[in-house]
């Protein structure tokens, strides 16, 4: 979905939204590639539309109903979430299903060195994420009313059994790292079993934050959410002390003076995490490394498929194809800390 059909996404959405009055206007943001998304101004205020991407469609992605009830969820225990306003599965509206929610002033801050503020609020974004995400896996999927949001069975299992599978569908060339990395992470011994919440793509560029007060204002983009195992979500999270360089618009903080920036190391923030959690410390932090590596890459290059299918603009695939080997390559350095050979 790119275009739409304005005059008749505003007569769906006056007579299905308390308080929404035309006329309207949308522009894209130039995130949410995978599911697009529109700001959508009015006289009254500011809203947000999330609509599947048009063409064929990997099976069970893009799944916005999920999104949705999700975050609608999240919305009643005070979880920072934008408020959702209504789901639209009626695709002779716009073209697509699609789901409005109001607008959350924030910022996102896509450098994740911060270069913008000082080492005191830099402290700030970082602590206030760090209790959001530990936050987030306290709250009891059966409580909110999800305890079927996700299958049963062991979460890496399932994770690695899917991306391997998006992978292989849609390898545009050989990566012989990758093929290592599907090999031993399909034999290896994983992480016993937990459920709670989890996210999927709990990264910075994921928060938007508050630029008078530095805490977390909202937390979008739950495409990804299930129940699974809350350290696959936080080590994913915590990908910006490992990432290899170029491979993310957000820069990584390999390399950079932390404690010159007001930024934690990663053991500190992931102590602090667990604390907050109620949790152990964390062990085998290279498996968790190797393993969310592996899924990035395997998520670069299905945008590098779709991309060559026509389901995303052909100029992803010049961005996201580049990164696709040296996260393989970082991904199996872990692998071999890990025990790989």
């Amino acid at each position: 979905m790119t275009h739409f059909d304005p005059a008749a996404l505003e007569s769906f959405l006056c007579a299905n939204v308390p308080g929404f009055t035309g006329p309207m206007t949308s522009e894209r943001f130039s995130g949410g590639r995978s599911n697009p998304t529109f700001r959508i101004d009015t006289p009254g205020g500011a809203y947000v539309l999330r609509g599947k991407p048009a063409g064929i469609l990997q099976k069970s992605a893009h799944a916005i109903d999920r999104e949705f009830r999700i975050m609608r969820a999240l919305a009643e225990t005070g979880f920072p979430v934008p408020r959702m306003l209504v789901y639209c599965d009626d695709e002779s509206v716009i073209g697509t299903e699609f789901y409005l929610m109001s607008h959350v002033p924030g910022e996102v801050l896509w450098d994740i060195a911060m270069p913008g503020l000082t080492s005191e609020q830099r402290a700030r974004a970082f602590d206030s994420v760090n209790a959001t995400i530990a936050q987030f896996h306290r709250l009891s999927p059966a409580a909110l009313g999800l305890d079927d949001f996700g299958r049963g069975g062991n979460y890496f299992e399932r994770q690695i059994a899917r991306w391997s599978k998006q992978y292989l569908a849609l390898a545009t060339e050989q990566v012989d790292d990758m093929d290592r990395l599907i090999a031993w992470l399909t034999a290896t011994d994983l992480p016993a079993s937990e459920e709670t919440l989890v996210h999927g793509d709990f990264s910075f560029h994921n928060v938007l934050i508050d630029p008078g007060t530095g805490d977390v204002a909202a937390v979008i983009d739950w495409e990804l959410a299930t129940i699974g195992h809350p350290l696959g979500d936080v080590m994913y999270h915590a990908m910006e002390w490992y990432r290899p360089p170029d491979c993310d618009r957000r820069g990584t903080l390999l390399g950079r003076d932390l404690a010159a920036l007001g930024i934690p190391t990663l053991e500190d923030y992931l102590a602090l995490y667990c604390e907050r959690a109620g949790r152990p410390p964390i062990e085998n932090l290279a498996f968790h490394q190797a393993y969310n590596l592996f899924r990035m890459a395997a998520i670069a290059q299905g945008i590098v498929g779709r991309a060559r299918q026509g389901q995303l603009p052909p100029e992803t695939a010049a961005i996201y194809e580049p990164r696709i080997r040296p996260l393989a390559q970082a991904a199996w350095h872990y692998a071999r800390e890990a025990g790989a050979i």
